[in-house]
C-alpha cells in the first residue's frame, strides 16, 4: 500500500512488527572509491517512507548478481520522504527514491527531481499503472485505500458493516469511523480522492459536511488511526480503540492473519470495498544521484518477478507485472476490488492543494 504506500500504503508492515531495514547488506565494503555513492562506489542508495521491506534473501540475490551493496534509507511517511527530496533536488541524499504514489505523482515530477530512466522490464508492466510516459517514474506496485471495519463488533451488535460511501453517513454508523487528515497522511488523501471520484468535485463537500456530522474522526496518520484508535487490530485492541471502522488497505486482513498471535484462521477484520481508491506506488533514478548505474540496476530488481513476488507480504501490497503471482496467504484473505474510485494525475495535479485546503476548512478547522 505510500504508499507511502504504501502502503505506501503500503505503511501497514512496518506497523504490525516487521523488523526495519536501516541498512540491507551493510557487511560489504564499498570497492573502488572510499566514499560511498561515489562513481566507483559498489553501493546504491534507495531512499523511502518508512514502509519499504524486503525479504533478506531475495536483497542478497540481488547484490550477488549485481555487485551492488544496498543502502536503505528510510524517511518518514510518503509525503515526509518526498519532501525532503524536494528540498535536496539536485543533491539527493540517494540514488533511487521509492514510494511516490498518483496523489503525489505530479508534485513529484513538477520539481524535477528524477531523471528519466526505461527500465529493463518495462514491457512486463500492466500498461494502465505506467502514468508516466517519460519514464521519470517506474510503477512498482498497487493497493487499494478502502475503509476497513472490526467483524466482532458488528456481529455483537447485529448490525450489517457497511459496504459503500453512502452507507458511512447513516445514522447506525454514527461516531464509529476514524480516517487521516488528508492534509498530512496518503491514506487520508486517498479517502478524501475517492469521496471525489465517487461525488464529483460539486459534491463530495456535500458529503464530508454529512460525514462530520456523522462523527467521524480525524487524526495525524495511519499509525494513529489504525494501530491506536482502530478496534479491529492488534495494536487498537491493546491500545483498546474504540472506532470499529478506519480508513485503511484492502491488504490489512492478510497482515492481521499473517502477524496474529495465534495466527487465526480467519481475518478479524473485514473491507467496505464500495469505499475503495486505488494507489499506485513508483519508483525513480534521483536527478543529481552519485551511482547511477547503480541506481538503474535497483530499478530494474523493482520491477523483476522476484521483488514483485516478495512484495505481497512484505508491503501488503499488490505486484504490477503481469506474471507475478500473489501468495496464498494474500489471495485467501485478501479483497480484490473490482471497481475503485479513480481519479486522473492530471485532475490530481490541478485541484489538490485548493482540495485539501478546502477539505481542511471543512472537516478539521
Amino acid at each position: 500500500m505510500s504508499t507511502t504506500r504504501k502502503i505506501a500504503g503500503a505503511a501497514l508492515a512496518a506497523a504490525v512488527g516487521v523488523s526495519t531495514l536501516a541498512a540491507c547488506g551493510g557487511g560489504k565494503k564499498d570497492e573502488g572509491s572510499a566514499a560511498s555513492g561515489s562513481p566507483k562506489s559498489k553501493t546504491v542508495t534507495l531512499v523511502s517512507h518508512d514502509s519499504f521491506n524486503v525479504t533478506d534473501s531475495v536483497l542478497k540475490e540481488f547484490e550477488q548478481q549485481s555487485g551492488y551493496t544496498v543502502k536503505v534509507l528510510k524517511s518518514g511517511d510518503a509525503g515526509a520522504a518526498l519532501n525532503q527530496e524536494i528540498l535536496t533536488k539536485g543533491s539527493p541524499r540517494g540514488d533511487v527514491f521509492f514510494g511516490v504514489d498518483n496523489t503525489l505523482l505530479s508534485r513529484a515530477l513538477d520539481n524535477g527531481i528524477f531523471t528519466p530512466y526505461e527500465v529493463k522490464g518495462l514491457a512486463d508492466v500492466k500498461p494502465e499503472y505506467v502514468l508516466d510516459k517519460e519514464h521519470r517514474v517506474t510503477p512498482i506496485d498497487s493497493g487499494d485505500i478502502c475503509v476497513n471495519y472490526d467483524k466482532a463488533y458488528f456481529a455483537d451488535k447485529k448490525i450489517a458493516p457497511p459496504q459503500t460511501l453512502d452507507d458511512l453517513i447513516k445514522p447506525e454508523y454514527k461516531n464509529l469511523l476514524v480516517t487521516e487528515n488528508a492534509a498530512t497522511s496518503s491514506p487520508g488523501l486517498g479517502f478524501l480522492l475517492a469521496s471525489v471520484g465517487k461525488y464529483g468535485d460539486e459534491g463530495w463537500k456535500d458529503y464530508w459536511t454529512k460525514l462530520k456530522a456523522n462523527g467521524v474522526e480525524v487524526v495525524d496518520g495511519w499509525e494513529q488511526a489504525y494501530n491506536e484508535r482502530f478496534s479491529g487490530s492488534a495494536g487498537g485492541k491493546k491500545a483498546k480503540g474504540d472506532r470499529p471502522l478506519v480508513v485503511s488497505y484492502a491488504s490489512s486482513p492478510p497482515a492481521e492473519v499473517l502477524y496474529g498471535e495465534p495466527q487465526p484462521a480467519e481475518a478479524p477484520t473485514g473491507v467496505s470495498t464500495g469505499t475503495c481508491f486505488r494507489q499506485v506506488e513508483f519508483a525513480g533514478l534521483l536527478k543529481g544521484a552519485k551511482n547511477e548505474e547503480g541506481g538503474k540496476a535497483l530499478l530494474d530488481f523493482l520491477v523483476g518477478k522476484k521483488f514483485q513476488e516478495d512484495m505481497p507480504l512484505q508491503m501488503f501490497v499488490n505486484p504490477v507485472t503481469k506474471d507475478a503471482q500473489l501468495p496464498e496467504l494474500f489471495t485467501k484473505h485478501g479483497v480484490v476490488i473490482e471497481k475503485p474510485e479513480t481519479v486522473a494525475p492530471g485532475t490530481i495535479a490541478k485541484n489538490r492543494e485548493q482540495w485539501v485546503k478546502a477539505w481542511s476548512s471543512l472537516v478539521v478547522k
